[in-house]
Protein backbone atom coordinates (compact mmCIF):
# COMPACT_ATOMS: atom_id res chain seq x y z
CA UNK A 1 0.00 0.00 0.00
CA UNK A 2 2.73 2.47 1.18
CA UNK A 3 4.39 1.95 -2.83
CA UNK A 4 1.23 2.38 -4.65
CA UNK A 5 0.63 5.70 -2.15
CA UNK A 6 4.20 6.36 -2.63
CA UNK A 7 3.99 6.13 -6.58
CA UNK A 8 0.52 7.97 -7.05
CA UNK A 9 2.43 11.37 -4.82
CA UNK A 10 5.31 10.79 -7.26
CA UNK A 11 2.86 11.36 -10.35
CA UNK A 12 1.52 14.16 -8.72
CA UNK A 13 4.53 15.86 -8.02
CA UNK A 14 5.83 15.46 -11.60
CA UNK A 15 2.48 16.51 -13.19
CA UNK A 16 2.96 19.74 -11.06
CA UNK A 17 6.67 20.13 -12.08
CA UNK A 18 5.31 19.73 -15.64
CA UNK A 19 2.71 22.19 -15.16
CA UNK A 20 4.57 25.04 -13.52
CA UNK A 21 7.22 24.78 -16.25
CA UNK A 22 3.74 25.26 -19.00
CA UNK A 23 2.95 28.35 -16.39
CA UNK A 24 6.42 29.79 -17.33
CA UNK A 25 6.43 28.93 -20.83
CA UNK A 26 2.77 30.16 -21.91
CA UNK A 27 3.28 33.45 -19.65
CA UNK A 28 6.55 34.02 -21.18
CA UNK A 29 8.16 34.01 -17.46
CA UNK A 30 5.69 36.12 -16.08
CA UNK A 31 5.99 38.81 -18.58
CA UNK A 32 2.58 38.47 -20.59
CA UNK A 33 0.04 38.12 -17.85
CA UNK A 34 -3.21 39.73 -18.41
CA UNK A 35 -4.89 42.32 -16.44
CA UNK A 36 -7.18 40.08 -14.87
CA UNK A 37 -4.69 36.79 -14.77
CA UNK A 38 -3.88 36.94 -11.09
CA UNK A 39 -4.45 33.05 -10.80
CA UNK A 40 -1.03 32.92 -13.02
CA UNK A 41 0.69 34.79 -9.83
CA UNK A 42 -1.17 32.38 -7.66
CA UNK A 43 0.16 29.13 -9.72
CA UNK A 44 3.53 30.19 -10.01
CA UNK A 45 3.44 30.10 -5.89
CA UNK A 46 1.65 26.68 -5.03
CA UNK A 47 2.46 24.18 -8.11
CA UNK A 48 5.61 24.12 -7.21
CA UNK A 49 4.77 24.15 -3.68
CA UNK A 50 2.67 21.10 -4.09
CA UNK A 51 5.71 19.47 -5.96
CA UNK A 52 7.42 19.59 -3.33
CA UNK A 53 5.48 18.67 -0.61
CA UNK A 54 3.97 15.58 -2.96
CA UNK A 55 7.66 14.64 -4.07
CA UNK A 56 8.56 14.63 0.00
CA UNK A 57 6.15 12.73 1.16
CA UNK A 58 6.59 10.55 -2.15
CA UNK A 59 10.51 9.98 -0.88
CA UNK A 60 9.45 9.34 2.62
CA UNK A 61 6.84 6.53 1.33
CA UNK A 62 9.49 5.03 -1.04
CA UNK A 63 12.29 4.67 1.11
CA UNK A 64 13.01 1.27 3.21
CA UNK A 65 11.78 1.58 6.58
Amino acid sequence: MRTVAGILLSLISAFFVFYTCRLLYVTRFMTAVRASGHGAYIGLLVFPLIAIVAGWMAWRLLRRP
